[in-house]
């Protein structure tokens, strides 16, 4: 018998209740898709696993989201993700591959070559096996850290080998401001994109510095001038609970944001993983100076004292602007148990997002660190992984013969 929790026997807020999953959308789909009214998933939620109210209502919003773009799928519609493991630095709290390009660029133009290759050979697969790709999503990594000659490879092959006549959405990763150029920007959008990612994570100068970016605040106001005169949909990151942040600090950052009127604003809440700087140097700040060991095992509420404030300002204020929440997921070690949470204004949900957070469709993942989802019609879910380190992923020309053999045993059930 499953045993519930609440916070009457932990004595603490448990936002999440008894959801442990990364995936809380998915509960509330299946309540939805056995016929129940809204009211009554939330209330269910509330009731049955613990959930707090506002999670709830959450949970049911982005559940919704989900569905209706589900049920605007058809057979073999699918996702491309590219994998670009290279960064400008390493941010204090990541654990994702990337390698500096100032350190690597030797291993960038061998990359570039590998990655060519595969766009060519899966682009020949999609087309045999009729699938239509409704969503192109480029990440890293920062893609955009890439020599211009490198970028223009990657997109001007994707362009040219992939049939795009489905594609609904086409993002890439310019995460970093400091490599936003408006002749990278050029080529972006000449070769398709659509979508573009700035994020700043903070706009304090000192917040920047503690999590280790180059960066600082009039970089990121340039990097949006340039990407809105392109008139590409923006999308712009935020975390709550960074190192030397606090919680004035963090409204200052979200107004400013907000200010931008970007098309998408995705809050994060910080997640300490391992492998990133700050789990290996085992201690950080909270937002009162204190300082708090962390390990994998001890909870990460502590980071930051405010971080369930800053997360109820953002939901405050990003709804008085126009923003809905269009989808949620959550990390282990994500302080204070909570969430992160992509907003848009209507008809800008990230389609990508929606796709693979809840496994609406099957992804194809090229490139470094990627990782292709084969989704079943019968609900099925197998992954094929890419090597993680570039200089890996460059050795796996041969591998990539195995990987279009997998994928192609599987199409009969895409």
């Amino acid at each position: 018998m499953r045993q519930e929790i609440s916070k009457s026997q932990t004595k603490i807020d448990i936002p999440w209740g008894t959801l442990t999953g990364i995936r809380p959308a998915k509960v509330a789909e299946k309540l939805f898709i056995s016929g129940a009214a809204k009211q009554s998933v939330v209330k269910t939620l509330i009731e049955s696993y613990h959930v707090s109210a506002d999670r709830a209502a959450l949970c049911a919003e982005t559940a919704l989201t989900a569905l209706a773009l589900k049920n605007t799928l058809v057979s073999k519609d699918i996702a491309l993700y590219i994998g670009i493991p290279f960064c400008t630095t390493r941010c204090a709290y990541c654990s994702f591959v990337s390698n500096s390009v100032e350190r690597s660029f030797d291993l960038i133009d061998p990359f570039t070559d590998t990655l060519l290759k595969e766009i060519k050979t899966t682009a020949e697969l999609a087309d045999e096996l009729g699938l239509r790709i409704i969503a192109v999503y480029i990440g890293g990594g920062t893609p955009t850290s890439l020599p211009e000659a490198a970028l223009e490879a990657i997109l001007s092959a994707l362009e040219r080998f992939f049939e795009f006549k489905y594609l609904r959405e086409y993002t890439v990763e310019a995460g970093r401001p400091d490599t936003i150029t408006e002749a990278k920007l050029k080529i972006l959008t000449r070769t398709g994109a659509k979508r573009i990612c700035i994020n700043p994570q903070s706009m304090s100068e000192e917040v920047l510095a503690a999590i280790g970016r180059k960066h600082n605040p009039d970089d990121i106001y340039n990097a949006v001038n340039l990407v809105q005169l392109t008139g590409a949909v923006l999308n712009m990151d935020v975390i709550a609970g960074l190192p030397k942040d606090t919680l004035d600090g963090f409204r200052k950052t979200l107004d400013t944001v907000i200010g931008f009127a970007p098309e998408n604003i995705t809050v994060h809440t910080l997640s300490l993983k391992k492998g990133s700087r700050l789990m290996l140097e085992n201690t950080t700040s909270t937002a009162t100076g204190k300082s708090h060991a962390v390990t994998p095992e001890a909870p990460l509420a502590a980071l930051c004292e405010n971080v369930g404030e800053m997360l109820d300002y953002a939901s405050q204020r990003l709804r008085e602007n126009g923003y809905a929440p269009y989808y949620v997921y959550r990390q282990k070690y994500i302080s204070g148990g909570f969430e992160n949470t992509g907003w848009s204004k209507p008809g800008y949900e990230g389609i990508y997002n929606i796709c693979m957070m809840e496994e609406l469709c099957t992804v194809l993942a090229l490139g470094g660190g990627g990782v292709t989802k084969i989704v079943t019609n019968d609900g099925r879910i197998e992954r094929i992984f890419n090597a993680k380190y570039p200089r890996e992923y460059i050795m796996m020309t041969e591998k990539i013969k195995d990987k279009v053999g997998r994928i192609r045993e599987n199409a009969v059930s895409i």
